[in-house]
C-alpha cells in the first residue's frame, strides 16, 4: 500500500500541492499534519509511522516535509528499512 504523509508548518500555508501529488501517485491512504518542522512532536508523523506495514512505501511530497534533520532522517529510515517499509520522496531522488 502507498501512505502519504503531507505537512505544512503554519496554518497559513496550504496542503492542497502535496495532497494532489500524492493521490496522483497512488497514495491510499494520506496522513495530513500542520506543525513546526522543528518540533520533534509530530503526532500525525508518528501515527503515519506507526500505520506503515513491511511491503508499504511511505510516500512525501519532498524530504523536509518528514524529517527536520539530516539525523532525524536517517533515524526514519533507519526503521522503515527494519521494518521492511520502502519510502519515497516525490520531488527527489
Amino acid at each position: 500500500m502507498e501512505v502519504g504523509y503531507a505537512m505544512v508548518s503554519t496554518g497559513g500555508q496550504n496542503l492542497d500541492v502535496q495532497m494532489d501529488a500524492l493521490r496522483d501517485a497512488g497514495c491510499e491512504r494520506i496522513f495530513e499534519e500542520t506543525a513546526s518542522g522543528s518540533r520533534s512532536d509530530r503526532p500525525v508523523l508518528a501515527q503515519a509511522l506507526e500505520f506503515v506495514r513491511e511491503g508499504d512505501v511511505l510516500v512525501t511530497y519532498r524530504l523536509d516535509r518528514i524529517a527536520r534533520s539530516l539525523p532525524h532522517l536517517i533515524t526514519i529510515m533507519d526503521d522503515l528499512k527494519q521494518r521492511g517499509v520502502e519510502f519515497r520522496s516525490l520531488t527527489e531522488s
